[in-house]
């Protein structure tokens, strides 16, 4: 393999702090594969590849990009980058196919081997608990929308972590509560598939809940480690200043950002949320809420586009220019309709707004709690094929990357406690309800052959990581 770091070094013309994580992401429906080995059961998202017309092409994370087998030569790959911390997920249902009860020793096996790997390469291990794949079993007694699966989240948690916790310091319970509430249970466009207004907003809560009773069971064994949570935040504006549009903004602003962080930092639920969706019958108890409210030690934040919305009475919620793709997954806001703003946008038809990311961060340091911030996913996806030589020069990658790094500097400038930066993703891989159709990797992915070959934004980041910063703007 060619060195990514072989390169001189240079003094970047915009340096980030001594000790910032540099780091990449993945999780393990999407990179891992071996479904069906070491005793793995399913989890919903194995069922919902499964149903037709739910993915694209019918494509599964079966054998994905085979990183259960293949994960030395990947943290080689993430050596030679110079990662200093990986952020990877556990499969829930590879380490407790139930959901409850037995434990198998397989599955724990195979993180320990992942994370000794990565120790020895001198790269900090990130897991997060949950990234979407409930196992299968709890959701034919009920899924999120069910207390009791928080109830089993947190007991999950509390044996990886007892397996783990003495070896891996800072952990993440749960990856983007918004989606696996309200695009798995509300919109039906991620497994489990349902579409049940109801439903959603109790996922959402049992997803907080069993992130802080996680939080509570790990805290109590290895009070030294570090834990947190990663939930996706838009930047959100009204199309115009009509004040539909600008109700529409508050709306989703409530329903994307604030229903997550409100609970988390500070304790307690949005009123206006609460009155949005007064109609589908939501009352979380303050006994719930200060469980969800756990101190926590960073929060993890994932930024792609921004969201720009109208609001037009009498019309439904789901438009042409609606990032999502069958009903709505805004329970409470049937009148919210997202409009292109004319950026450029990536090859998922997502705009590219990195002002946006600064603006998420200097609002969470300006209007709740003081806490240790990461940005646990960033990144662009496209279709990219190599050239005739084998290469993926990924320009627009590397300016998406460039860009919002750029956002990161200015808000630590601006005294955003900011420590870290993960992009999304390492590898090329399994990209959920759109199939391999997609590509995020730093590394590009041949899925059939699986050979990897880092693209030009894998030694573009290699280069910001060894010089500690960014270069001049081109």
């Amino acid at each position: 393999m060619t060195s990514l770091q072989d390169d001189t070094s240079a003094a970047p013309a915009a340096p980030f702090p001594t000790g910032f994580r540099w780091g990449a992401a993945t999780a393990a429906y999407q990179i891992e594969g071996a479904a069906g080995e070491g005793g793995r059961g399913p989890s919903i998202w194995d069922t919902f590849c499964r149903t037709p017309g739910k993915v694209l092409n019918a494509e599964t994370g079966d054998v994905a990009v085979d990183h259960y087998h293949r994960f030395p030569e990947d943290v080689a790959l993430m050596s030679d980058l110079g990662l200093t911390a990986y952020r990877f997920s556990i499969s829930w249902p590879r380490v407790q196919p139930s959901g409850a009860g037995t434990f198998n020793q397989d599955g724990l096996d195979f993180y320990r081997r992942l994370v000794d790997e990565l120790l020895e390469a001198g790269i900090e291990p990130w897991p997060t608990l949950y990234h979407w794949d409930l196992p299968q079993p709890l959701e034919d007694k009920g899924g999120w929308p069910e207390r009791e699966t928080a109830h089993r989240f947190a007991e999950y948690a509390a044996h990886v972590h007892a397996a783990l916790g003495d070896r891996v310091r800072n952990w993440m319970t749960v990856n983007e509560p918004w989606c696996a509430a309200f695009l798995g249970y509300a919109s039906g466009d991620h497994a489990p598939g349902r579409r049940d207004a109801s439903a959603s907003l109790l996922a959402a809560h049992h997803l907080m809940l069993g992130h802080g009773l996680a939080v509570e069971a790990m805290r109590a064994r290895y009070p030294d480690n570090s834990f947190g949570v990663a939930v996706n935040l838009y930047a959100v504006s009204p199309a115009s200043d009509d004040p539909a549009d600008r109700d529409a903004a508050r709306r989703v602003d409530g329903l994307q950002n604030r229903l997550f962080l409100d609970p988390l930092l500070l304790g307690r639920y949005p009123e206006d949320v609460l009155a949005d969706t007064a109609r589908l019958g939501f009352t979380p108890s303050d006994a719930d809420l200060t469980i969800i409210n756990q101190p926590i030690d960073q929060l993890g934040i994932n930024y792609y586009s921004r969201h720009t919305v109208a609001g037009t009475p009498g019309e439904a919620a789901q438009t042409a220019s609606s990032p999502f793709s069958t009903h709505s997954p805004w329970p409470g806001s049937d009148h919210v309709r997202f409009v292109p703003a004319g950026r450029p946008v990536t090859g998922m038809g997502w705009e590219i707004d990195e002002r946006g990311l600064y603006e998420v961060l200097t609002r969470l340091h300006r209007e709740y709690p003081s806490v240790a911030l990461y940005i646990t996913e960033n990144g662009a996806g496209y279709d990219e094929t190599p050239d005739d030589n084998g290469t993926v020069q990924d320009l627009g990658r590397i300016a998406y990357l460039d860009a919002h790094l750029r956002a990161c500097h200015d808000a630590i400038a601006d005294g955003v406690p900011l420590r870290g930066y993960f992009t999304w993703s390492l590898l090329d891989n399994f990209e959920w309800a759109w199939g391999y159709s997609k590509r995020f990797g730093l590394v590009h992915v041949d899925y059939a052959t699986q050979r990897r070959v880092p693209k030009d934004s894998a030694r573009w980041y290699a280069g910001v990581i060894r010089q500690g910063g960014l270069p001049e703007r081109g």
